[in-house]
């Protein structure tokens, strides 16, 4: 069939150092017996000025050596000579060009980023914008160094060189490439409306090129994932349709879709691509193999339907067969349809249980002047969302102290109790403790005031930021039995309850799900929203499962306090049953 790969960087890299160069015997007499152009077309510009500086020295040897003995020897110089004219006047026009791409390119970015540092996070808020910006520095980037290396520029280089130790790396570009797939899904986008950068909430324009369309593509079909293949080989060609100006040729597109269609069963589309491929490109071996095998098992299928399906009825009369309701969803459809603003189970009658409230913790002596907007956002289990929480210039600071030390979140391994990455929790996460700063220490204190736990045994305030497509998936926060050691080497026993802050308003997307129960809260800058992890006899409530939806357009910043167990003993004492 057909293997294609994504070149990584480092085979770029590779391959730019693995040109040859030519040896000037060789090139001497190349010159000496050719009548067309000095120089193959074949040649990089960055060797051409090499290549007429060796071959003048190679010349200056064979006259000395032997050509001054023979008029009619040296007259064919003369024409060596108007040839290298030629050439060096080819050699001037191509660098005018090349400056003229260079000058383009400088434009084009100039307004680009004039454009995206004017807003970071609301420019990069919109994922195709994060993605093609990882396009741009793991790939594009590197082109103008290949052309800016044709003749080398040095202070370009150095910096270049010096600055690509902090660019992105063919897995960031991956990564972000898979956001947008994931997007995709997880909202029900079409193709067509990412492309065009078409989505809610979005302050600025992002459009997917052929090129970024292809690319996505590619990036699917190197995981087997031969569904966003289709999806975005279709829009790939149906931009090419367009009229879209591309490198990129419809025959390629066809390849990969044709391939990937077959991989998903149907086999009577793969053979109309396969035919199409090849009335585009006669010459297309792969395609006429792939086209035989295609029809040879279009045939095997048709003789093997009838036998398939008797043999299906014949087993499913032997037992009997438990079909799943119309309307069972697994916890991910559950999850997604919830992130999308479908199956939210809040009634009428629900709602009427549902008040706010001026809260001050039974008079609170830092919130009698002061008390807080309180508001149920759910009934059972109890979740309530408290206004003005945190001020714009603390969420400020909140941020300037995490922004150095974000790394990678983690999760625990429910096998190991070890703390790893996970590709279902995408953010980047800080651990901010009392003495970092005054407004820490505040924030912490406050989350005591209001819950009227004991804070000595919380965890640090961790802060999280989700990039494009940032999410974590349904999670419990605290352990199960199975993890009796996920939170021995604190000591301070499980996590009773979480206060979780938002710090930043999402335009589209990144909800506070909850599967179990069908509840979707929605960040609002300032608020935060708590609840129980634990009943009062400590036993987990798994009602309690949530997830962080994929963050469609904007950037999402929390930050969260868990709060332990230990020390909570006459502040939430035990209750009169398991479940109170």
């Amino acid at each position: 069939f057909k293997t294609l790969e994504i070149r990584s960087r480092k085979a770029r890299e590779r391959e730019r150092g693995n040109r040859g160069t030519a040896n000037c015997r060789g090139s001497t007499r190349r010159v000496l017996n050719s009548s067309g152009r000095f120089f193959p077309h074949s040649l990089k510009m960055k060797h051409w000025a090499l290549f007429l500086l060796l071959a003048i020295g190679c010349y200056v040897w064979q006259i000395e050596a032997e050509f001054f003995t023979s008029i009619g020897q040296m007259t064919d110089l003369i024409y060596v000579e108007k040839d290298l004219v030629k050439s060096l006047k080819e050699y001037i026009k191509a660098e005018e060009n090349k400056l003229t791409e260079i000058k383009s390119w400088a434009e084009k970015l100039d307004q680009l980023t004039h454009t995206s540092t004017s807003d970071p996070e609301g420019y990069l808020g919109h994922p195709v914008n994060a993605y093609k910006l990882m396009k741009r520095l793991n790939t594009d980037w590197l082109k103008l160094e290949s052309l800016v290396l044709q003749q080398t520029s040095d202070v370009f280089i150095a910096n270049l060189s010096i600055q690509r130790e902090n660019f992105p790396t063919d897995e960031d570009e991956s990564g972000a490439a898979k956001a947008l797939l994931r997007l995709q899904d997880t909202y029900r986008l079409d193709s067509e409306s990412i492309s065009k950068g078409r989505l809610p909430g979005a302050q600025h324009e992002g459009t997917l090129s052929v090129e970024d369309c292809f690319e996505l593509g590619k990036i699917a079909y190197s995981d087997s994932d031969y569904y966003h293949t289709v999806l975005w080989m279709q829009q790939t060609l149906k931009q090419l349709e367009e009229g879209e100006a591309s490198p990129i040729t419809q025959a390629e597109a066809l390849d990969y879709l044709s391939y990937s269609v077959y991989q998903m069963g149907d086999i009577h589309r793969a053979v109309d691509l396969t035919k199409r491929l090849i009335a585009i490109d006669p010459t297309h071996v792969r395609a006429k193999t792939n086209l035989h095998y295609f029809k040879k098992s279009l045939e095997e299928e048709v003789k093997s339907d009838q036998t398939r399906d008797e043999e299906f009825y014949q087993s499913q009369s032997k037992k009997k067969v438990y079909m799943q309701p119309e309307n069972y969803l697994t916890e991910r459809d559950s999850y997604e349809a919830l992130c999308r603003g479908e199956g939210i189970k809040m009634t009428t009658q629900r709602q009427r249980k549902l008040f706010c409230r001026y809260h001050n913790n039974n008079k609170h002596p830092r919130l009698i002047i002061a008390p807080l907007k309180e508001e149920d956002e759910w009934d059972s289990p109890h979740i309530v969302r408290y206004y003005e929480m945190l001020s714009d210039a603390e969420i400020g600071k909140i941020k300037e102290l995490a922004k150095p030390v974000l790394a990678r979140a983690t999760v625990r391994d429910p096998k190991t109790g070890v703390l790893t990455v996970a590709n279902y929790r995408v953010s980047k996460s800080a651990w901010l403790a009392d003495d970092e700063d005054p407004v820490v220490s505040r924030v912490n204190q406050r989350i005591g005031d209001v819950t009227g736990l004991e804070m000595e045994t919380a965890e640090l305030l961790q802060v999280a930021n989700y990039g494009v497509g940032g999410q974590y998936e349904p999670h419990f926060d605290f352990s199960r039995k199975e993890e009796p050691d996920a939170f021995r080497e604190l000591g301070t026993g499980n996590r009773l309850a979480t206060m979780l802050n938002y710090m930043s308003d999402v335009p589209a997307g990144g909800a506070t799900v909850f599967p179990d129960f069908g509840a979707a809260i929605y960040p609002k800058k300032g608020t935060a929203i708590f609840w129980y992890n634990l009943f009062k006899s400590g036993e987990g409530d798994y009602r309690t499962r949530h997830a962080a939806c994929p963050v469609l357009v904007g950037s999402k910043w929390v930050s969260n306090k868990w709060i332990h167990e230990r020390g909570q003993e006459f502040k939430r004492p035990c209750g009169l049953t398991e479940v109170d």
